[in-house]
């Protein structure tokens, strides 16, 4: 039967075997001995003599019988159960995982199997002996045990037949163990892995933060530049305006300038270079009509009066392209007596004329433009947008909604037809405004205040924008005021102060940058305040889709784009 077994497994059994016996032996001999000397061992060694004797007078009676003192049926039967046990028990031993290896619901499940402590001794010092020390072991009880080496015989070869009798067993248990280590294995490096998971994240995190805070440090202004550079606008805006209540004829009740555009919102980064300024002429009677569906866009007649605005009106339409030659001429002649500002060439739809002027290092770019002030209800097509009311309140929305509104002259083609006399519906006022009081609490950004982080987020989505519009020109299209809508729709979405906390700048930038992906991937944005409009149906869907994939990949990643320009 030893033969049909694997030959390296069976001399680690016997070898085990080996031990075993011989261990069990000696206990015995210790438990003798501690019998000798209890009280009663008088009596049992008188008990043993008169064995003895019996066993001698049987011997001379009839010698043909066998020695039956030599027999331990008992013993014998004890051993051979207890070699089968610690076979086994040896056999567990080696199809445990190490001791390094066991996780938490390994142990667990051990614990609940009940082992006797000889047991557990035995089939611990069975897995470390080896099969040389198992043999040394042998030969020194055959030289000490004397007589009882027979029955070490006996124990070794029950040994060897049951290993003949469990190679199945061996074979079955030997996958199953392999199958427990490994989910042991697996099990401690997920447990590690989730342990090591929100490090890296947190350490991801405090870079992606350095980054972002570094960035808007780049894009802080100098207060000194700031200051150059305002003086010199305000200067030549002041004695534009003299200039054209006394000296022309059409423009002589020029309203005071409605200073708008990321300077004066306080939205401007890098370098204060560029600064909007509207001119606004107010209109007392005036009719709107739609032009086109998307209701920014109006064709506007001036009712009977006095307007001098009524030169510009021919066939009842206000014309808007008439109007604006005439004003450029004006600035134009204003503008000779300022020779450090220059007069720009007039690009194709855009109603501004755009002056440059150098200010130590720095260029700087205004565009003025001329618009109509009208002190009329807002547009039918306003009135399902500006949602501000979880946001600033409807109180605020309807003190809003009272102020007049502005149109400026504006290029607007329908299919091939071109019109040069439609104007656009513009509420940059309240824009202004709005970002100027963004806080659901009066106290945001406040001395008594918690401070938010709304105009940073702002200020690294429109960074972000340049950047990807300076490394691929195809994104000229799309521009800040993209980004300034998708901010507003996140304020109404995102009302609480809390939400917009400073100090978590990564995570609201972050849901800043996934809002404006949704915008892009669905290729729609509506106007803030006009919901039918889309401010993405120029650039096209696979533009869109392009930038938002540019967008999602710079998010991921933690920027590389603003730390290459660092």
């Amino acid at each position: 039967m030893v033969g049909a077994c694997d030959r390296k497994h069976g001399i680690s059994i016997s070898s085990a075997a080996q031990f075993h016996c011989f261990h069990f032996l000696v206990m015995s001999c210790r438990e003798r001995s501690r019998q000798a000397k209890s009280p009663d061992s008088a009596q049992c060694s008188d008990s043993r003599k008169e064995r003895r004797e019996t066993s001698r007078r049987k011997k001379k009676e009839d010698p043909l019988k066998p020695n039956h003192a030599e027999e331990k049926p008992s013993v014998k039967e004890t051993t051979k159960e207890k070699g089968k046990h610690l076979t086994r028990e040896h056999s567990r031993e080696q199809q445990m995982p190490p001791e390094k290896t066991k996780t938490k619901t390994y142990s667990s499940r051990s614990k609940s199997v009940k082992t006797p402590p000889l047991h557990r001794d035995l089939g611990s010092q069975a897995t470390t002996m080896r099969s040389e020390t198992a043999k040394a072991s042998l030969k020194a009880t055959k030289s000490k045990a004397g007589g009882k080496a027979e029955t070490l015989t006996h124990c070794i070869k029950a040994a060897g037949k049951m290993e003949g009798a469990q190679p199945e067993e061996k074979k079955i248990e030997r996958p199953s163990g392999r199958k427990k280590e490994t989910a042991a294995e697996k099990s401690y490096d997920t447990v590690d892995a989730d342990k090591i998971k929100p490090r890296m994240l947190k350490t991801r995190s405090v870079s992606v933060d350095s980054v972002l805070q570094s960035t808007l440090r780049k894009l802080k202004i100098r207060v000194k530049d700031k200051s150059d550079t305002s003086k010199v606008v305000n200067d030549f805006i002041e004695n534009l305006i003299t200039y054209l209540k006394k000296e022309t004829v059409y423009f002589q009740e020029v309203d005071e300038p409605l200073r708008t555009g990321s300077y004066y919102e306080n939205l401007k980064i890098s370098d204060p270079d560029e600064f909007d300024v509207m001119l606004p002429m107010p209109v007392e009677r005036v009719q709107i009509e739609p032009f086109g569906e998307n209701g920014a866009f109006y064709s506007v007649a001036l009712k009977r009066g006095n307007s001098p605005l009524m030169k510009f009106q021919p066939n009842d339409i206000l014309s808007a392209s008439e109007m604006l030659q005439e004003f450029r001429k004006e600035v134009k002649k204003f503008a000779k007596g300022f020779p450090a500002w220059t007069i720009e060439k007039k690009k194709g739809g855009c109603p501004a004329v755009t002056l440059t002027h150098k200010v130590g290092s720095v260029i700087i770019s205004l565009d003025v433009v001329l618009c109509l002030k009208v002190k009329l209800s807002w547009p039918p097509f306003t009135s399902n947008g500006l949602k501000i009311d979880q946001w600033l309140g409807t109180k605020v929305k309807q003190e809003y909604k009272r102020k007049p509104y502005y149109l400026v002259p504006k290029y607007e083609g329908r299919g091939n037809v071109k019109n040069d006399d439609v104007w656009r519906v513009s509420f940059s006022h309240i824009e202004k405004d709005i970002i100027k009081k963004h806080g659901s609490e009066k106290t945001c950004c406040e001395r008594e205040g918690a401070s938010c982080c709304r105009k940073d987020c702002l200020k690294l989505l429109k960074h972000l924008l340049h950047l990807l519009k300076e490394s691929n020109s195809s994104f000229a299209k799309f521009c800040s005021y993209h980004a300034k809508t998708t901010l507003l729709h996140a304020c109404c979405s995102r009302t609480r102060d809390s939400d917009w906390a400073a100090s978590d700048l990564n995570r609201c930038f972050g849901l800043l940058l996934q809002d404006f992906e949704s915008h892009l991937r669905r290729g729609e944005l509506n106007n803030f305040f006009i919901p039918s409009q889309n401010l993405l149906s120029g650039p096209g869907k696979s533009l869109c889709k392009h930038l938002a994939d540019c967008v999602k990949e710079q998010r991921e990643n933690g920027f590389p784009i603003f730390e290459r320009d660092l």
